[in-house]
């Protein structure tokens, strides 16, 4: 592949005159404290185990009302082989956190113009989905009998809960909207308006993979990915999109210039 393709594909890295990135020691705080408000957010929608039940048979019955494909196709494909079930439980327990840290260091680090913007998006989705886990609690439909679905991460493993009644680590009745499917939709996003590569739409299986994993394990229903992306289509409208500098744009611009059509220096005197 040429050069000249290369520089048609890729936008130029940050250089001196690219856009500033935001101090680092801060990105850490505000990063760690959303995590940490986060995580103890759930912690106070936890402990509604019966509301929660409720609302997930509501769910599941709307489901069906809106004529919605039965979480259960997907699950039958997974129960096929023991490794594929096991490696949809690995892919839900190990990829969340890695694939969206990975992102937001990646952006930081070489497309700093686009770092602020999505980190708003994944802080506004996460904020909104926080609120809706406080009002709206719900169990995921591995725990409720009338979906007839298997708890995959228990039977097969490896899983990243314990008993609903002992776990302290996580609320298992946040179910509604979905963040696994809500940053990888986000990550897909992101990459694909950050780069030019004629591979980046192929970051689209990222969150189309997560969706099956999420149905495929019990872990979610349906709606939850629908509303998590509701969410995001919101933030997103509202956030102002980054723009290409115009330092950065003169110097794509001018790699694109026909060597035939510059004037040398002189060349009329």
């Amino acid at each position: 592949m040429s050069r000249g393709t290369n520089a048609r594909d890729e936008p130029d890295p940050a250089g001196p005159g690219g856009p500033a990135r935001p101090p680092l020691v801060r990105e850490l705080l505000l990063v760690a404290g959303l995590f940490l408000v986060y995580k103890a957010g759930r912690q106070l929608a936890a402990g509604h185990t019966g509301e929660a039940r409720r609302n997930g048979h509501d769910v599941w019955r709307l489901e069906r009302l809106l004529h919605l494909p039965g979480e259960g196709a997907v699950q039958s494909l997974l129960l096929r082989g023991d490794g594929l079930v096991q490696l949809a439980n690995t892919y839900y327990a190990v990829v969340h956190f890695p694939a969206t840290a990975a992102f937001l260091v990646w952006l930081y680090l070489r497309r700093p113009a686009h770092y602020p913007w999505a980190r708003r998006a994944l802080a506004a989705v996460t904020a909104a989905a926080l609120v809706l886990h406080l009002v709206f609690p719900l169990a995921p439909p591995r725990m409720l009998a009338a979906t007839g679905l298997v708890d995959t991460a228990r039977v097969y493993g490896p899983s990243v809960y314990g008993p609903p009644q002992t776990d302290q680590l996580s609320n298992q009745f946040a179910a509604m909207p979905s963040l696994h499917f809500g940053w990888a939709l986000m990550v897909a996003i992101g990459l694909i308006v950050a780069t030019r590569s004629r591979w980046r739409w192929l970051w689209s299986l990222h969150p189309l993979l997560t969706l099956l994993v999420i149905v495929g394990t019990a872990n979610h229903f349906w709606l939850d990915a629908l509303v998590a992306a509701a969410l995001l289509g919101l933030a997103l409208a509202v956030l102002r999109r980054p723009r290409r500098t115009a330092t950065g744009a003169g110097r794509v611009r001018a790699r694109h210039v026909p060597a035939e059509g510059r004037t040398l220096v002189g060349a009329d005197r």
